[in-house]
């Protein structure tokens, strides 16, 4: 049998949800690994919905668990049937969604807080030592729970390159430990098994990223 990740999604679309590309990243690598991925969201309202294509909110609700299902093609559990003791890792791709429904990021940065069933996962997992992948802005998650963890989202310095690079500094001030690092590589805290790659926080070709989300999925299966 192949290991068990969980996959946890904040949506759909990169606005005010998980971004697809890194979603479908992940789950591409885990089949291509042969892990079993399992989907899960939180059943709670958006903090918002963004119109795509003008990249401005609309007046309309709606929901996490069922926005999320549409990457999973329908096959997604509530996040509260979540049993961490029946899972081998957990890994949750970025995209806005991560700052605004999982957790308060996007409208209070280091000071945020972090959704209590969210939270409530994260911990467990990591009080069992089963390693957790995070990518883009998810790593903030980490820095917010685990106090001296080691992440990256990139680079620290703001560039065309990194154009979110000051969410480093952010994650410093919270007491972690930030390592620059390349679109394509990860960082792995083997102290906390968290593997951390920055995806879309660079301004890089869609298969780089790609690349990235690759290898940090291997990680997290062989730390599985």
């Amino acid at each position: 049998m192949g290991k068990r990740v969980a996959v946890l999604l904040a949506g759909c679309g990169v606005y005010d949800g998980s971004e697809i590309h890194e979603a479908s990243a992940v789950l591409v690598h885990l089949s291509r690994e042969g892990a079993q991925a399992e989907v899960f969201a939180p059943n709670i309202p958006q903090m918002h919905v963004v119109d795509h294509v003008k990249g401005q909110p609309m007046p309309e609700q709606r929901n996490v668990l069922v926005e999320s299902a549409r990457i999973a093609r329908g096959d997604i559990k509530d996040l509260a049937q979540l049993d961490v003791k029946g899972m081998d890792a957990l890994i949750i791709p970025g995209g806005f969604g991560v700052a605004k429904n999982l957790s308060t990021w996007a409208t209070q940065g280091k000071d945020c807080s972090i959704s209590r069933e969210v939270e409530d996962v994260l911990r467990e997992f990591h009080a069992a030592h089963k390693p957790i992948g995070l990518c883009c802005i998810s790593p903030v998650l980490a820095a917010k729970l685990f106090p001296g963890c080691e992440v990256t989202v990139g680079h620290d310095t703001e560039c065309e390159q990194w154009p979110y690079a000051k969410t480093a500094e952010s994650m410093k001030e919270l007491g972690c430990k930030h390592i620059n690092k390349h679109v394509t590589e990860i960082h792995v805290d083997t102290r906390n098994k968290l593997v951390t790659t920055s995806a879309f926080m660079c301004n890089a070709p869609i298969h780089d990223i790609h690349d990235g989300i690759g290898n940090m999925v291997r990680e997290v299966v062989r730390l599985a």
